[in-house]
């Protein structure tokens, strides 16, 4: 390696490298605040959205049973009870089908 290979740079000659690398920080800056700013509004706009979908008046579940879970199908109300029975109700509340533990 040659002794005249090490050759220091001006301040004159790192002026527009420093320039370019302050563009580049500053549009990576805009970037990253333009995807916080998309990421809050995303997020609001699922979240403001109705989670639940439309429920029945009312559902009659059998003698001495207790809901312990209920969950949302496509076209079903699924209610789990204390013992373990699993009840089918369409979106109208009837009882539609009975599973057995």
């Amino acid at each position: 390696m040659a002794a005249d290979d090490k050759r220091e740079v001006t301040p004159e000659e790192a002026l527009p490298m420093l320039r370019w690398l302050r563009i580049l920080v500053t549009l990576l800056a805009a970037v990253m605040g333009l995807g916080v700013l998309v990421i809050a509004a995303l997020l609001w706009l699922r979240l403001s959205e109705a989670s639940l979908p439309d429920l029945p008046d009312s559902i009659t579940l059998p003698d001495g049973a207790r809901a312990e879970a209920l969950t949302f199908a496509r076209d079903w109300l699924v209610v789990v009870t204390d013992s373990g029975e699993v009840l089918l109700y369409d979106r109208q509340g009837r009882l539609r089908d009975r599973v057995q533990p």
